[in-house]
Parts: C-alpha cells; structure tokens; sequence
C-alpha cells in the first residue's frame, strides 16, 4: 500500500526560482486571506493594547507597596519600559492557533493535500505566518504608536545605532525561532492526535520563562540546588527568553558588550536547531501517517 510519505517522495523537484515563485504566490494568498476579516482582525489586535494600562497600575502598585527604588535593577519606569518592549517582542514571536492548527490539519487528515501537491507545507506555514505578521502591524501601528508616544516618559535616551541594529536582528530571530517552536509542536499530532493539553503546558512555561510575565533578572535570586546557579542561569540557556526578554534588555541597555554577541548566538543557534528539528518531525511524520478516504 502506498503511503502519503511515498507520494511525497515521488513529487517532481523544481528549480529555487520556481519554488521561490510558489512560495511567493502562496504568500500574496495568504495575505488576501488576512484581509478578508480586516474588521475582525483590527478589533482583535486594538484589543490587545487594553492589558497595558492594567500592568502601569500594577507595577506602580508594588513600587508604592515595596517601598523600594528597584527591584532586581528595574525601577518603575524601567518595569513599564520594559513589558511595552516585551510586548512588542511577543507581537513577533507570538504564533497563534499555529500549533493547534497544524494538529488539527493532521487529525482531521487535511494535512495530505500538502503530501500530494508541490507544495512545501512548512513554507506555507512560514507564509501564513509572514502574511499575518504584515497585517497584524499594518492594522497595530496607529496602537503602537500612540501607546509608545503617550509612555515615551517612562523609557530611557535612545540607545546607540549599532544596538539598535542588533535589537531589530533579535527581533527578526524571534519571530523565526516562535515559528519553528510551535509548527514543531503541533506535528506532535502525528504521534499523539490530540496534543491540546501539551500545547497548554508549553504555552505556560513559555509565558512564564519567557520574561513575558517579569523581566528574568527576578529569578537571580531563586537557587536550583546547584552550586552557584540560580534559576535564571538555567532559563538563559533555554529558547524562551528569546521570545520576550532577550530583545527588551538589549534595547533597556541590560545586555551589551560580548554578552549581547553571545546572546545573538545563542538565539541563532537556537533557531538552526529548531529548523532541524522541525524537519526531521515532520518527515518522521509523514513517513508514518496514513490517509484514507476522499
């Protein structure tokens, strides 16, 4: 019996230039699939922007309770400057209905339509997300503007071009690395259907250890039990303080020096792997799922 993974295999190869073409084809459908819903799209994303007067209030909170200056090295106005930042590294990272859309395409088995046609179905998710991204900033940067501007008070002197630069490659790999995390996390479901409850339990260490929730500098002083490491040591060598924290502290002047140069490489570092890893799950994959019916 032929399997999806045979027709895969027996697919024509074309030249990079005609996949190219393909791929920005699928990503100019994409795109006219996001604007379809553009109202729905932009009451969703303004709605996002609603949390960040809770969090001004909050922080000030436990400023006014602590009666401290700083904690952890963040005053106030750092904490503030800090989350906007950390929002608006979340607003590349993010992924969502990624991986529960991946899961559910292999679950209901139309996943098998990318195993049959010249279509890579990873670039057409990387598309989709591409597609999305472009959109969700089209319609956000009136927000974004005017919650930065009306903020501005509460971050520091712009910092210095060449970190600028490296804030904005940060950017760009953490858009990468969220995308090859959770598509690798939704082809789970060709070994587990129903991943639902895995996807939960990522999404909440993920916001916590992402420095979403807090800067991770709050965890210096949590020991592990080993000598000399404390929890935030063992968080910096995981991928998800590269989808919050990473590129806040770069701008916020946390990280500098050789620490933000092996900080870029680790978080590069970090997205070749996921791009290996998600390759070989979804060829595992589809070598042992099967397909029936129309």
């Amino acid at each position: 019996m032929s399997t999806y993974a045979e027709s895969a295999r027996l697919q024509p190869s074309y030249g990079w230039l005609s996949g190219l073409k393909s791929w920005w084809r699928m990503l100019v459908i994409c795109l006219e699939e996001r604007l379809a819903y553009r109202t729905d799209f932009a009451l969703g994303t303004i709605m996002r922007f609603l949390p960040i007067v809770t969090q001004v209030f909050l922080w000030t909170a436990v400023f006014n309770a602590s009666d401290r200056t700083d904690i952890a090295g963040y005053s106030r106005d750092n904490i503030v400057a800090y989350y906007l930042l950390a929002m608006l590294t979340r607003a590349f990272s993010s992924m969502p209905g990624l991986a529960g859309g991946v899961s559910r395409s292999v679950r209901d088995g139309s996943v098998k339509k990318y195993l049959i046609q010249p279509v890579d179905y990873v670039g057409f998710l990387l598309a989709s997300r591409i597609a999305h991204k472009l959109v969700y900033y089209i319609v956000a940067t009136i927000p974004f503007v005017s919650v930065l501007f009306f903020c501005r008070s509460y971050f520091p002197p712009a910092p210095d071009g060449l970190t600028i630069v490296a804030y904005v490659l940060s950017l760009v790999l953490s858009f990468l690395l969220g995308f090859f995390l959770e598509a690798t996390l939704g082809m789970i479901a060709f070994w587990f259907l129903e991943v639902s409850s895995i996807i939960f339990a990522y999404m909440l260490f993920q916001y916590l250890l992402s420095g979403h929730m807090f800067p991770i500098d709050m965890l210096a002083d949590i020991p592990t039990g080993m000598a000399g490491i404390s929890l935030a040591d063992v968080v910096r060598f995981l991928p998800f303080e590269y989808t919050a924290y990473f590129p806040a502290a770069v701008w916020l002047g946390k990280i500098t020096g050789w620490e933000l140069v092996t900080g870029l490489v680790i978080e590069f570092t970090w997205l070749v792997v996921m791009i290996g890893v998600c390759r070989f799950v979804w060829w595992r994959g589809t070598k042992r799922y099967s397909g029936f019916g129309g």
